[in-house]
């Protein structure tokens, strides 16, 4: 972490997390309806219509990929817009830069906060869908930590983002080109073996298809069957991702 301190690290996590706790019912809402609405509406209305996906009811099929689609969704947002608008409007980075805290410290903050961010989501999707019975033990208890992990992994890409925008609006090009994507192709609603073989190849490659992977392992009970290539992804990009983009970002704003 170069010149990142313990300390310092957990004192901007420490802040957002401040900052989190007095909107905390506003910000747990999402996760709490939005996999309710999504297992209503795919998992009972489309899954009328599909009997069984791999062996599987559809609406198990999909459960595991609506909480990996959420890690990647809290922790690239909160380091993409969240974090401009700390960085740019708000003007918190220069006010904690006034303090002992140095640049480094801020930029892990900020990557460490998202990935718990992702935790902390993922943990209540999770309840809601071990309320439709829909989790495997013991093995869905290892959901929380794949959400850190996922988490750091998607923080990192998303403080790389930051760093290369100009302007806030530039961030729709991400979200359109990168994250729908992987939303629609990662092996979420159907299986990847669905896809023509060109675009299977590209699916492989994508951050979130190594995560819908993982916690479908986990919350299917299926952990020894998991690739172990997609352990390997997810956790040498989950420290290589926000090494770099910290180390990008330092020069952004130290210069």
């Amino acid at each position: 972490m170069t010149d990142a301190t313990a300390a310092g690290v957990r004192a901007m996590v420490g802040r957002n997390f401040e900052v989190y706790k007095k909107t905390w019912k506003v910000n747990a809402l999402p996760p709490l309806a939005e996999p309710f609405l999504y297992l209503i509406a795919m998992g009972y209305g489309l899954g009328a219509l599909i009997e069984e996906v791999q062996g599987i009811p559809y609406i198990r099929f999909i459960a595991p990929a609506i909480v990996a689609i959420t890690m990647m969704q809290t922790a690239f947002m909160e380091t993409t817009y969240s974090s401009y608008v700390r960085m740019y409007f708000q003007k918190t980075w220069d006010a904690v830069m006034a303090t002992p805290l140095t640049p480094t410290d801020i930029l892990w903050g900020e990557v460490l906060w998202a990935a718990f961010r992702a935790t902390i989501n993922a943990a209540l999707m999770s309840l809601v869908v071990a309320a439709f019975g829909l989790l495997s033990y013991p093995t869905a208890f290892l959901i929380p930590v794949l959400a850190f992990a996922i988490g750091m992994m998607f923080a990192g890409i998303g403080l790389y983002v930051s760093s290369r925008v100009r302007v806030i609006d530039q961030f729709s090009y991400a979200f359109f080109l990168f994250i729908t994507p992987q939303f629609l192709f990662s092996g979420t609603f159907f299986p990847l073996e669905q896809l023509p073989d060109a675009a299977r190849a590209v699916a492989v490659a994508l951050p979130l298809t190594h995560a819908v992977q993982l916690v479908r392992g986990a919350a299917l009970g299926d952990w020894p069957d998991i690739a172990p290539w997609s352990v390997v992804y997810v956790a040498v990009a989950a420290y290589v991702v926000p090494a770099l983009a910290v180390r990008t970002m330092r020069r952004r704003i130290v210069h």
